[in-house]
């Protein structure tokens, strides 16, 4: 009888950022000026890429791309949240869950494989730079690109048929502001230690891979640099490579804590601010440190802001 009611689950009550109802204000104000300021300076990034045959080139592609998916991973979640601090019950449909968590794998492992492949282009680019041409063909970043889709894709398509598969009893309160799998997890009536086991696998697999990759690529590219004997590139590397390493820790640190490491399960209010920097913190971020300290990126602009006056 348990089982069978617990099937007539319609829908989960997210608990949010805060319970506290002078905050819900002050935060929706907060967040709905990030989320505009995302979506702004993600588009806006594709669409100056799109527009100057000059950024036609793997790197502008690779952070394009990076551009897009910041854009759907925060609409994936920010636009429900916001929803919710205007609302007195935050619920969600059991179907438009399964459909927001799906989506957000999709672009959170999406990025870590397009992290991992801008990290590989600078390092061609740098360490290698007469076979550049030949290695970053178009072909190559694109094949790169899908790839990164479709492991993103699969990733998500073997945590959400494993999901649905579960039966959520005792409780629809989901202690998170959007459908993660770790929270549902905890509240499922069902056996869910499967489930946990390809959350650490698959996770640690992904992330130690993308990591591993980035980390080596930057390393010889501060390598190749240094031993160049040139203070100002050696200014310049520090410069891009530690603000490109800054900016891939805040991603990877949070998803480490919660996906891979055990104790994440206990950590409920860590693990709630954690998911703001990789959800929304992050894709605001991106096109700062990646777009706007380029000088061709900003040389863009500027013709761009001429042409309009």
């Amino acid at each position: 009888m348990e089982n069978e009611n617990a099937t007539l689950l319609t829908e989960f009550e997210l608990t949010g950022l805060t319970d506290r109802p002078w905050l819900q204000v002050p935060f929706f104000l907060l967040f709905l000026m990030i989320y505009l300021i995302t979506i702004v300076g993600n588009l806006g990034l594709i669409a100056i890429i799109w527009s100057d045959p000059h950024l036609h080139i793997p790197m502008y592609f690779f952070l394009g791309s990076l551009a897009f998916v910041d854009a759907c991973l925060s609409s994936t979640v920010t636009p429900k949240m916001l929803l919710n601090f205007l609302q007195m019950g935050k619920r969600i449909s059991f179907s438009e869950c399964m459909i927001q968590f799906f989506s957000f794998v999709i672009w959170v492992t999406a990025e870590c494989f397009i992290l991992a492949a801008m990290a590989y282009d600078r390092y061609v680019a740098i360490c290698k730079p007469l076979l550049y041409p030949v290695i970053m063909t178009n072909r190559v970043c694109i094949v790169l690109l899908v790839l990164s889709f479709l492991g993103g894709l699969l990733h998500a398509s073997i945590h959400e048929g494993f999901l649905v598969q579960l039966v959520f009893c005792n409780s629809n309160k989901v202690h998170h502001f959007y459908c993660d799998i770790m929270p549902l997890l905890t509240i499922s009536c069902s056996d869910p230690s499967l489930n946990f086991l390809l959350v650490y696998l698959l996770a640690g697999l992904i992330q130690a891979f993308t990591i591993v990759i980035v980390l080596v690529s930057y390393t010889l590219v501060l390598f190749t640099i240094l031993k160049r004997n040139s203070l100002q590139g050696i200014r310049k590397a520090f410069s891009t490579c530690g603000a490109r390493l800054f900016s891939v820790s805040l991603y990877y640190g949070p998803l480490l804590f919660m996906y891979v490491l055990p104790a994440s399960q206990q950590a409920d209010d860590q693990d709630v601010t954690d998911s703001v920097f990789y959800t929304i913190i992050i894709p605001v971020l991106n096109p700062i440190i990646y777009s706007l300290r380029n000088k061709q990126v900003t040389d863009s602009i500027a013709k761009i802001l001429k042409k309009c006056v």
